[in-house]
């Protein structure tokens, strides 16, 4: 069995890995989200080897002692970022985010965050315009989950045949593991990215370095031809990867074999790989590579979502100069005066749970001060949660998200009625459900909803983010218009959000959106006597909600008008008029117009029907 070597190069692989998940945060490598794979292969290699090394000298595995070792090693420097982030971020950021916000502490201080965000749709790549400053806890909670069942798994599997035993039990775990991955990332990509079954063949196949003989290592892996295959694998693929990139899936075997082979080619590095991975910068970046993790997202988000706005360059510079302070200090106060003390086991685990204890009790007592009935400054008054009610259509599973290709059958109106009228494009089209679903009952007309996260009926091939793939949006595509051809519906109402530029510089982006209309025209004009256009509303330059409980009304009133022009054959429906008049207002009589940095309240929605009822009137749709 191979031996470890912890020092200097695991050190300067922990450094790499955490200095790539700081630059992908700060925005400066698209990629940079492979950091956390690196660090899940060293975890595999490194708590493997001191598992198999406990099991063949004691014949057994002491649990508590490894658990406590565990907390003593993690809990400390996690619990007091959690803290400081809660209060700093209880004491900054708006009243409207505190209810997420408290109850992402929990999650983060239990060790549950992939669960939570994984059911909250969280999509890593590609945050939004409110991302939560506990979301990067989502890769400790794997790790935790992983440090649960793995020894008992290690110590079953040697007890059943030895090493033997154990090598091949983790091959079996590295196997399924990756084809689960792969089937769920096609499926369920969010839910891929951040739960445990989908990422343990990454920490296994760390393992089974640990089997690599004596003969490999000197015959196979002594070149240092390998580490510079493997650094410059970590470099492409840190550029390369972005957030369209599915992953985990077949994109992670890249980092991960590439930090494997590090790991085999450990003694055997390219000289300047070596002498580098020595110098003491690389080390004490390795030291405080843990702090580093904690540390740098808060610092980072939470100036963005008290500022409202992205930090400069010079903004980002300065955070990450105090993200390596707090680093610093965390390692020099908090982890070494921890680590190389010695505690009795049961202090150790009563230490964690009063710890553990006060955070929730904070989270707690943030989500109590949330008060979802919030006044602005101006004196008007609104229920958060009744802003930020989505669609029934997006409550009743009706409209669907990345891995879906198929809408289900999903009615509104009037049910029993022979006349229908389909719905089709991403959620900018949904927005319009509660409005069509009035005029539908009203008027005796079928509303059927063909609508997908990120996907506009417009066929047009663009770069937004992980809830948009190529091929995704395209199955979701031709199964509704499979679905339109069979309902030859009175009209088809199409929309999808507008502001994106051509993914090619040299197209211009207002032909390249109004080709993509005529593409879907093209596609369902045979199947329906009106073919509707809905230019979509004017998108606002702030989070709506947000804006109204911290400034004056007039403050919000700041969203961007739509290009109203549509391709030749469709009949267009523009709604600015109906939400602009000189400017584009936050509130509409007593009613707030958005429910984030996008879309339609319900309220609004609703308030809309009778314009357009007016508006399908007008074209003939309506009697």
């Amino acid at each position: 069995m191979m031996r470890t070597v912890r020092e200097p190069h695991i050190q300067s692989l922990r450094a790499l890995a955490a200095l790539l998940v700081l630059i992908y945060h700060a925005g400066l490598i698209p990629g940079g989200y492979i950091g956390v794979d690196i660090f899940y292969v060293i975890s595999g290699y490194l708590i493997t080897n001191l598992l198999l090394r406990e099991i063949q000298a004691r014949d057994n595995l002491a649990f508590s002692s490894f658990y406590a070792r565990r907390f003593k090693r993690l809990l400390p420097a996690s619990l007091v970022v959690v803290l400081a982030t809660g209060i700093t971020g209880w004491a900054l950021l708006p009243t409207t985010y505190r209810a997420d916000f408290g109850r992402d502490l929990i999650a983060a201080s239990t060790y549950i965050s992939n669960f939570l965000f994984a059911l909250w749709n969280a999509d890593y790549q590609n945050l939004g315009s409110t991302p939560s400053p506990f979301i990067h806890f989502w890769s400790l909670a794997v790790e935790e989950q992983f440090y649960l069942f793995w020894p008992i798994l290690i110590l079953i599997l040697f007890r059943i045949k030895g090493r033997k035993g154990v090598f091949f039990g983790v091959l079996a775990v590295a196997g399924l593991s990756f084809l689960f991955s792969l089937y769920l990332t096609e499926r369920s990509p969010v839910w891929s990215f951040y739960i445990l079954p989908t990422r343990a063949w990454e920490m296994a196949v760390g393992a089974l370095i640990l089997f690599a003989s004596e003969r490999m290592r000197t015959r196979i892996f002594s070149r240092p031809q390998w580490g510079l295959l493997a650094i410059l694998l970590l470099v492409l693929s840190s550029f390369f990867y972005n957030e369209n990139t599915a992953f985990p899936g077949t994109a992670a075997i890249i980092p991960v074999l590439a930090t494997a082979l590090l790991i085999l080619s450990i003694e055997k590095w390219p000289p300047f790989l070596d002498k580098l991975s020595r110098r003491r910068t690389v080390q004490w970046l390795g030291e405080i590579s843990y702090p580093l993790y904690l540390w740098h997202w808060p610092v980072l988000v939470i100036p963005e979502l008290y500022l409202s706005r992205k930090l400069s360059m010079f903004e980002v510079l300065l955070a990450a100069l105090l993200i390596l302070l707090l680093s610093d200090l965390t390692h020099r106060f908090i982890e070494e005066p921890l680590r190389y003390k010695d505690f009795k086991i049961k202090r150790i685990y009563l230490a964690s749970f009063i710890a553990t204890l006060a955070s929730v009790i904070l989270g707690l007592a943030i989500i109590s001060s949330y008060n979802s009935s919030i006044t602005s400054t101006s004196g008007f008054t609104f229920d958060v949660e009744e802003v930020r009610e989505k669609p029934k259509n997006n409550i009743d599973g009706c409209h669907v998200h990345v891995g879906v290709t198929v809408a289900p059958k999903c009615e509104y109106g009037d049910t029993d009625s022979e006349k229908t009228i389909v719905l089709y494009g991403d959620s900018h089209a949904a927005q319009w459900l509660p409005a069509l679903d009035i005029v539908g009952r009203k008027k005796g007309i079928k509303i059927v909803s063909l609508t997908k996260s990120a996907c506009p009926s417009a066929e047009v091939i663009k770069e937004l983010s992980s809830q948009y793939r190529i091929a995704d949006c395209q199955a979701f595509r031709d199964s509704s218009v499979e679905r339109i051809s069979k309902l030859n519906p009175t009209a088809v109402i199409m929309t999808g959000m507008q502001p994106f530029t051509a993914p090619n510089s040299k197209v211009d982006s207002r032909d390249w959106w109004l080709a993509g209309e005529a593409k879907a025209f093209s596609r369902i004009k045979g199947f329906t006597e009106y073919p509707i256009y809905l230019t979509d509303t004017p998108l606002p330059s702030v989070d709506i909600p947000t804006c109204l409980a911290e400034m004056d009304r007039e403050k919000c009133d700041t969203s961007r008008p739509i290009s109203p022009e549509v391709a030749p054959g469709l009949i267009a429906i523009n709604p600015t008029p109906w939400l602009c008049e000189g400017s584009c207002s936050a509130v509409i009589d007593g009613i707030v117009v958005y429910r984030d940095k996008s879309h339609l309240t319900v309220a609004m929605s609703e308030y809309l029907a009778p314009r357009l009822e007016k508006e399908l009137q007008r074209i003939g749709v309506l009697p």
